[in-house]
Formats: structure tokens, C-alpha cells, sequence
């Protein structure tokens, strides 16, 4: 597929006129013609607004890259963790945004951070679709909480489930399973699994 084609096709898919990417990517409407026509090739400058507009990386508006596995989306994760030595499992609200193999992840506090819990954003790297190798920090400034995730991703592309090493709330580094589903029972279900699995 050449650039024209993945303009036209990811144009189509996000539902936008040409008026309307022209305008989100900072260009005039008869230059996106041209490009969609294949008539001229985008600047490098323009490319990069392409893409950012399209939510694409530049692998991708260039045509050397497909992934037919969209994990953008509002996300539930689960954690195994623990407050003043208690073990507890967070599940919270996670919101992913990807361009090609890098997801965004924010998510939200399960409880409020006098309980043990903080805001955190990461990234993580999809590699052959089926793993996702990454990182997590604490956005709430009170909390140093940081660290690395690597978690298997289902077949279709449903839920993850892995394991978290950082630094804890309580300062230690420590390691406990995670996970990430398309709703809250399942990623909470799936990290009780591992748990429960995991005992001698």
C-alpha cells in the first residue's frame, strides 16, 4: 500500500472528509488532494502532521507497517498489590491510545492515594501482537511509584495478563501480577486467576 492509498483508507475509517483531515493536519485541502491522488509525495513536515492527524506513525502513513490489532479504547486493569503489608488487588479505569506498536496508557486511582493508590501513565511496545513490554509512573506528585510491565496479549486481543516490577507506595521494589481487560470483572477475575494459580 503506498501513501495515498493509507491516506485515503485511514481517511475513510475515521469517518473525516478532506476538508476536515486538511484542517486537523495543518495543510491545505488541494495539497491532501494531491497526496490522496497520488500526484505529489508529502514533505516531511507534512507527513509527520499526517500521520499525528491520523493517529498513525509514519511507518505506517509510509506503508511498510500494518497492524490489524486496534487495542485504542477505554481499558479496565488490574493490579496485585499491597498497603502496610496487606495484599489487595486495584482495578481501575485505563484509557490506551496507539499509534502502530506504541500504546498510551493513562489510568486513573482505584482508591484515593491515602489508600494506596495513584493516577500512573506508561507505554508500552507491541511486538508481534502478541506481547506488550513497557513502562509505568505515578502522575500524583505525593507518590514515587515506577516501573516496568510485560504482559502476554490474548490471541484476539481481549485482555492481557502478565507481571508489574517497580517501586511500591510503600518504597520497596517489588513484583505482583496485572492485568488488562475490556471490563472491570474480567481484569480483576483474571489477576484472582493468577494469583490463586501461583500458590504452592
Amino acid at each position: 500500500m503506498d501513501i495515498s492509498e493509507v491516506i485515503r483508507s485511514r481517511r475513510a475509517a475515521l469517518g473525516l472528509s478532506q476538508t476536515e483531515l486538511a484542517k486537523k493536519a495543518g495543510i491545505s485541502l488541494r495539497q491532501l488532494a494531491r497526496y490522496e491522488a497520488g500526484d505529489q509525495q508529502p514533505v516531511l513536515s507534512a507527513a509527520v502532521a499526517l500521520a499525528d492527524a491520523l493517529g498513525i506513525s509514519m511507518d505506517e502513513l509510509a506503508g511498510r507497517v500494518s497492524y490489524g490489532l486496534d487495542l485504542s479504547g477505554e481499558w479496565w486493569c488490574a493490579w496485585q498489590t499491597w498497603k502496610d503489608g496487606a495484599p489487595r488487588i486495584d482495578t481501575h479505569p485505563l484509557e490506551v491510545l496507539q499509534r502502530g506498536e506504541v500504546l498510551q496508557l493513562n489510568a486513573e486511582r482505584a482508591v484515593p492515594v491515602a489508600e494506596g493508590s495513584y493516577r500512573w501513565r506508561g507505554e508500552l511496545r507491541l511486538w508481534d501482537n502478541e506481547a506488550l513490554i513497557g513502562w509505568y509512573r505515578s502522575t500524583d506528585a505525593a507518590v514515587r511509584s515506577k516501573g516496568t510491565l510485560y504482559l502476554a496479549l490474548h490471541q484476539h486481543g481481549e485482555y492481557a495478563w502478565g507481571r508489574w516490577v517497580g517501586m511500591s507506595y510503600d518504597g520497596p521494589v517489588v513484583t505482583g501480577w496485572g492485568a488488562i481487560a475490556r471490563t472491570e470483572e474480567q481484569a480483576h477475575q483474571v489477576v484472582l486467576d493468577l494469583i490463586n494459580e501461583s500458590r504452592p
